[in-house]
């Protein structure tokens, strides 16, 4: 059993990180303080540190300072998001032995936990070898019935267990991140660390260091020791480190058919592109090369627009996913919704349908638990464009599918308006035309900020 002080002021995910390690069998002291975290670590001295980048009253790199000073050797794990992968490379330069960009699979944690406790030689924590395959459950799925899936799906299971690299090439928010998550959760490498790299994300220093490091420390090759390592958007590797990638991954090829891999060289080696890179080639921005070298096994990812008939499907999914995690009961989509989810083109891809069914649930009517198309974003409904015949500038739009009264109450404030500049804006001669009380027309104009709109337009 280990000792591990975990630092988050996040409080859900704080949660679910003591859960996980405490359900591994270790004593947790869990805080979202970084000035207690610090006098946990003083206090408890753990054998493993969880801590986030950002927290309320400290930074994350000042508590991975003093511990690399005062607790020399102590494994550190930093929790960090997306937009701070810079840092997060550079806490592994102080000394983190690795980090988990938000959000992250709870597989992936305890791998990473695990790993971080095999090099101290804790009794009894040999009993916290990794789970078996069966125990993981699959972090991703390729979700779809369309042929282009499900011929994703044939070469995935084929080349699972083959050490070939694989380029993976599609749009933003294609899925190609889940197709090559896909691979690894197929693959006998599955319970071993799956490693990520974004080549857009860090200055071409910090990008070096993470791939080539020359002062002792880890790479993000040596971290993903037996699993697999990810370099999403290759296309944007500087041409220099290009040259050194090709050189690593010759050699470990080499090594490979001679039958002498080092360990630390073992793993699968997949990239990402959102250009392709054929082209790239023959327009002198990648290295040839390079090209053949990571293209062992291309797999085209396809855009959304390409196969409509999956939208339902990854729609459902995506209802699932945001009934379980808010603890609420599943919602329905109708049939107009539906129709405009297939009308609509994704320039953002599966990735952006997610961010659509996320925005549809929470402005969605709880009584009847049914998206309707308002409460799907205006850019994917259909409207109906409202005019006043007497001013065609001044125009509402509604989406499909709008209630009837939203109808009304758009047209009524036309009338309104109009009725307000016969009278040169008096309210009480507006109201007394209109038959209302001002209360009433108050409440029908809505905000005061909004009938000055409509005076001035």
């Amino acid at each position: 059993m280990a000792k591990i002080v975990i630092i988050d002021d996040e409080a859900a995910i704080l949660q679910l990180m003591t859960q996980l390690c405490e359900g591994l069998g270790h004593k947790v002291h869990a805080t979202q303080s970084g000035a207690e975290g610090v006098d946990a670590i003083k206090t408890e001295r753990p054998d493993l540190l969880i801590v986030d980048l950002r927290i309320g009253d400290m930074n994350g790199l000042e508590i991975i300072e003093m511990c690399a000073n005062e607790f020399p050797g102590m494994p550190i794990i930093m929790v960090t998001g997306f937009g701070s992968i810079e840092t997060a490379v550079e806490a592994m330069r102080l000394g983190a032995f690795d980090y988990l960009a938000k959000p992250f699979e709870l597989d992936d944690l305890q791998r990473t936990v695990n790993r971080a406790l095999k090099q101290l030689s804790i009794p009894g924590n040999e009993q916290q070898a990794e789970p078996p395959a069966e125990s993981i459950r699959p972090s991703s799925q390729l979700i779809g019935s369309s042929p282009a899936v499900q011929e994703i799906l044939r070469v995935v299971e084929k080349i699972a267990d083959n050490s070939s690299p694989v380029l993976l090439e599609g749009e933003f928010g294609s899925g190609k991140q889940i197709v090559a998550r896909a691979i690894h959760d197929s693959s006998s490498r599955c319970n071993e660390p799956f490693k990520i790299l974004h080549c857009s994300s860090l200055p071409e220093n910090l990008l070096e260091a993470e791939l080539f490091s020359g002062d002792g420390r880890q790479t993000i090759f040596n971290r993903a020791q037996g699993g697999t390592v990810v370099l999403e958007e290759i296309n944007m590797l500087p041409m220099r480190l290009q040259s050194q990638l090709d050189s690593l991954l010759e050699d470990i090829g080499n090594q490979r058919l001679a039958g002498n891999l080092s360990t630390n060289l073992d793993f699968r080696f997949i990239a990402t592109s959102t250009e392709p890179l054929e082209k790239w080639v023959s327009e002198g921005k990648f290295r040839e090369d390079l090209y053949y070298r990571v293209s062992v096994i291309p797999i085209p990812i396809p855009p959304l627009r390409q196969r409509q008939e999956d939208i339902a499907l990854l729609s459902d999914h995506f209802l699932e996913n945001y009934a379980r995690l808010s603890g609420t009961k599943k919602k329905e989509i109708d049939k107009y919704s539906l129709k405009m989810l297939n009308n609509y083109k994704w320039p953002g891809n599966v990735g952006e349908l997610q961010n659509a069914i996320e925005r549809a649930c929470a402005f969605s009517d709880d009584k009847d638990q049914r998206i309707r198309p308002v409460d799907l974003p205006p850019k994917i409904t259909q409207k109906v464009e409202i005019t006043d015949d007497e001013n065609e500038a001044f125009k509402h739009q509604l989406p499909i599918g709008s209630a009837l009264s939203d109808y009304i109450k758009k047209q009524e404030k036309i009338f309104i308006r109009e009725t307000l500049r016969f009278n040169e804006g008096s309210r009480e001669k507006t109201a007394s035309m209109l038959g209302v009380s001002i209360a009433t027309l108050y409440r029908k104009m809505g905000l005061k900020v909004e009938r000055d709109k409509m005076l001035n337009s």
